[in-house]
């Protein structure tokens, strides 16, 4: 579990940066280098949680 905080913050503190750049630059690369951050982000997550659901049907059967 602390792997995945510890890469929720590092995900959250890129997208802060990428956002925080865009505003200085303007320029459009960073909001989609934003949106495949979010994307890797939540397939990252949705892998974890299937894992964790076949890990506690194993430990159950």
């Amino acid at each position: 579990m602390i792997l995945v905080r510890l890469l929720l913050f590092l995900g959250l503190a890129v997208i802060l940066i990428a956002f925080a750049v865009f505003l200085i630059t303007k320029d459009r690369r960073y909001l989609r280098f934003i949106v495949q951050v979010l994307i890797f982000a939540v397939v990252f997550f949705i892998g974890m949680m299937l894992f964790y659901v076949f890990e506690r049907l194993v430990l159950i059967a």
